[in-house]
């Protein structure tokens, strides 16, 4: 069942989904949507189906699910294999995005009929950024959760980025893989080691330099968002953390020959870096309360979205999977008012009740699209 509410206020958007088609995705044995609108509500119960239709728009983007590793794990259960079709405008120019998992495994993902012989020539073309309930790992998660974060920025922004990042995470797995070697044959290939350290080094330099030119306005960015969002500053202080800091990374590397063989796994380098949060000087995962670390969340994924608008020249793809559980009515107000209408950019919304999300949707004053599932 779809329902079209429309009002008077009118943004262009360079970047919109106009149709996408399911088949064997999840929940979802074949289904097709059509979107008309700059704002999109999607109301249902819990299990509808509302957060998978959100991960397939994700999947088109990256070619990957937001929430699972595996490709497997998003077909539909006792379904072999799945297929995902988008029709994009961009800049006024249509824009068809394929995604087949074969009865084999073998996935094909293709732009306007040509395939992709490396899935990652696809990532940037079609920037978005999820909002999900369990993104709170971001603040109280572990440093991995992070890195992951700004990777996925940078690497949108950025195709060196990407292809730098490759090309040190295999290098890491061949290093890691020579130590574990070692230490079971009791000898090590000097030359080979020396030849993963400069490789990783080289890869390594190269991303810490854009990691800290980026941090540089991004974290700026991401306060100002906490501050707007939450009344207040708190005090919160964000660090970008690296082993970097201490030194050149092939030094670093040297340095801890001894500790890396003894763990069988390379010790230092851009993997392990982090950033640090703080509040009064504390940090901010043990002392901050619910509200503050929904805030500081939502000022995270607003100055990633800022970012990407910033660099690509369009907004990309706003997709808020069940934000009013998070945000109190007014803070809501305020967000969506501002995405919705301040900036041109497609945004999806998720809610369990389609009365709530009608209302706030009206009183912005955003023409809108309302699909109850």
């Amino acid at each position: 069942m779809q329902k079209c509410m429309v009002y008077t206020f009118t943004l262009s958007v360079m970047l919109q989904l106009q149709k996408i088609s399911l088949v064997q995705f999840r929940n979802y044995i074949q289904q097709k949507f059509s979107f008309t609108e700059k704002v999109i509500g999607i109301c249902g119960l819990n299990g509808s189906g509302k957060t998978n239709l959100l991960d397939a728009i994700y999947y088109l983007g990256f070619t990957k699910s937001y929430f699972t590793r595996s490709d497997g794990q998003n077909v539909h259960h006792g379904s072999v294999g799945m297929r995902l079709q988008g029709h994009f405008l961009l800049n006024d120019e249509p824009q068809e995005v394929i995604s087949i998992l074969r009865e084999n495994n073998k996935k094909e993902f293709s732009l306007n009929g040509d395939e992709y012989k490396k899935f990652s020539e696809h990532i940037g073309r079609f920037p978005c950024v999820m909002i999900a309930p369990d993104d709170v790992a971001l603040i109280i998660g572990g440093s991995e959760e992070r890195r992951k974060f700004v990777d996925t920025i940078l690497s949108q922004i950025d195709r060196d980025y990407l292809q730098h990042l490759i090309d040190y995470n295999k290098v890491l797995q061949q290093r890691n893989s020579l130590l574990k070697q070692a230490a079971e044959q009791g000898n090590i290939n000097e030359a080979l080691l020396q030849i993963y350290n400069e490789q990783l080094a080289k890869n390594g330099e190269w991303i810490y330099e854009q990691r800290v030119l980026f941090m540089q306005s991004f974290l700026a960015l991401t306060l100002e968002f906490y501050a707007r969002i939450a009344g207040k500053d708190d005090s919160v202080s964000i660090v970008y953390e690296s082993d970097l800091q201490k030194g050149k990374m092939l030094q670093l590397l040297q340095a801890s020959r001894q500790k890396d063989s003894l763990l069988q796994r390379t010790t230092v380098g851009i993997h392990k870096d982090d950033l640090s949060i703080k509040m009064e000087e504390t940090p901010f995962k043990n002392d901050a309360s619910q509200g503050q670390r929904k805030s500081l969340l939502f000022a995270l994924k607003l100055a990633e979205w800022q970012t990407l608008k910033s660099k690509k020249g369009f907004s990309p793809i706003l997709l808020l999977d069940d934000v009013f559980e998070k945000l109190d009515e007014q803070r809501m107000h305020n967000l969506l008012k501002w995405v919705c209408t301040d900036d041109g950019g497609q945004v999806f919304i998720t809610d369990t009740h389609p009365a709530r999300l009608q209302q706030q949707l009206s009183e912005v004053g955003v023409r809108f699209q309302l699909i109850e599932l």
